[in-house]
């Protein structure tokens, strides 16, 4: 009750501290925090867009550089440009995530939003193998929205939508990840599909790839505008943030008579040693490792030819199939999701959902045998189910890894937990690329042939994620 009191007067002496308003502002709260919801929406479908967008027509892409000696070896080229975003994001997380939890969540988020702006529209225009992994390289480095916006999601609400402002993360994230593949699709090689719209002349003939990632620019600069009314959430002028000073500093205003008691002091335990937030980072590394291996070889798959296993789908339709898959995710995630976790309990979802995938993954490679409207009405409906179990997983996670550490270590948790992800995510498309390009040249084999294998392979690392949910540390938190 004294700590209620002493945080109360705090927050009333302190009117020009943004975390103290924040704080004000979550005490007088009266229903759902739009506002403040559509911010968090706003930013992490801007982060999400470049990640995916570019799957549905990477394989032409790659094809156009004629780095490729042969058609079956487009998938292994493939999956570098696609890692060199994940090895970029892996470098740099944890110096964002620190610059967060010192300066503040806003200036981060700009900076990463301006990022999106300059980095994606170089990767529109490139013209070599070697320019298209270096842009994406620098675009995840620069792209450190989502550690931070996760870690301001669980601040800018009270604490009755806490789950909401997560799941709202996870949401436009994933439908991000759908929608991007979406616009990638439609709108790519635009001179080819919409002559009478766009000539072979034009920049946009001239390249082919450059209007998706220019529309997603585009989106991404109403973002950066957006954000400059984008309330600060980290305590930076008040006692509260006199915690993060270093002990010298303590020393000195002790001994001109300021207490230590009125000051508030914060203590930073090593993140390290949160045995709680270490299992949900591993949990987390193995299930982004899976999910972004399964992105990548789905475009792969779907726009391969039949005799390789495939779906013979042009980008178009690759598009086509993920808008839909986004429009059914939003619909879960906004009306079954948050009383699916009230009713069962954020750990009961994440296994179910874990367990679920693995069936439904089997059954993809006899998918290719089907054709027609049967092909186009179940393919849609594994990829609605298969993305609303993903997107359950991520939004579990994420409100256990918030729950696992105080507000001023969570944009360096969250920024460790980047990097983790984005090291194994590294990994994911590259693996990805050359277990499909090698399962391509085994269409004969009498062992899992084709693309049974690599469905196996994807189920194998979901296995594992599922057995490490069971680490006791993990149940603490929830």
């Amino acid at each position: 009750m004294a700590d209620d009191e002493s945080r109360t007067i705090l927050l009333e002496k302190n009117e020009d501290c943004p975390g103290c308003i924040i704080d004000r502002t979550k005490q007088d709260q009266r229903g759902v925090p739009y506002f403040h919801l559509s911010f968090i929406w706003l930013v992490s479908l801007c982060t999400a867009l470049p990640i995916s967008s570019l799957f549905p027509y990477l394989y032409f892409m790659i094809r156009d550089f004629h780095i490729a000696k042969q058609e079956e070896d487009i998938g292994f080229y493939a999956g570098f440009v696609a890692s060199s975003f994940m090895i970029g994001r892996a470098l740099t997380s944890i110096f964002w995530g620190k610059l967060a939890d010192r300066y503040g969540r806003k200036p981060i988020i700009l900076i990463g939003t301006f990022s999106v702006i300059i980095f994606n529209t170089l990767f529109g225009l490139s013209t070599s193998f070697w320019l298209a992994i270096s842009v994406r390289f620098f675009l995840g480095c620069f792209n450190c929205l989502l550690g931070v916006i996760r870690a301001y999601a669980s601040e800018v609400v009270s604490e009755e939508y806490n789950a909401l402002s997560l799941s709202v993360v996870s949401t436009s994230r994933g439908i991000g990840l759908i929608l991007g593949p979406a616009i990638g699709g439609y709108l790519a090689q635009p001179a080819e599909k919409y002559p009478s719209i766009f000539s072979q002349s034009s920049v946009f003939g001239r390249f082919p790839y450059f209007l998706p990632s220019l529309v997603i620019s585009v989106y991404a600069t109403g973002v950066l505008i957006a954000c400059w009314w984008l309330p600060e959430t980290l305590h930076t002028r008040c006692r509260i943030a006199q915690g993060r000073l270093n002990p010298t500093e303590l020393n000195d205003d002790e001994s001109r008579g300021g207490g230590l008691d009125d000051q508030k002091i914060i203590s930073k335990p090593s993140l390290l040693r949160n045995r709680p937030l270490m299992a949900i980072i591993i949990v987390y590394c193995v299930f982004s490792l899976q999910e972004i291996a399964y992105s990548e070889i789905f475009s792969l798959w779907a726009v391969s030819d039949r005799s390789y296993g495939g779906l013979s789908f042009s980008s178009q339709d690759v598009g086509e199939v993920l808008a839909i898959s986004g429009l059914g995710l939003l619909v879960f995630q906004l009306l079954v999701y948050p009383p699916l976790e009230k009713t069962v309990g954020l750990l009961a979802v994440i296994r179910l959902s874990a367990v679920l995938l693995i069936p439904l993954l089997s059954c993809y490679p006899y998918i290719a045998f089907l054709s027609g409207v049967t092909l186009h009405v179940v393919i849609n409906c594994a990829s609605i189910l298969k993305n609303a179990l993903s997107i359950s997983l991520v939004t579990g996670l994420f409100i256990m890894l918030n729950k696992a550490v105080p507000q001023n270590q969570r944009g360096a948790a969250n920024g460790i937990s980047m990097t983790a992800m984005s090291v194994f995510k590294s990994f994911g498309p590259a693996g990805g690329g050359v277990l499909f390009s090698w399962a391509q040249k085994r269409q004969d084999a009498t062992f899992l042939p084709g693309d049974e294998m690599v469905f196996l392979v994807l189920n194998l690392v979901q296995l594992v994620g599922l057995i490490l949910t069971f680490i006791p540390y993990i149940s603490q938190i929830e």
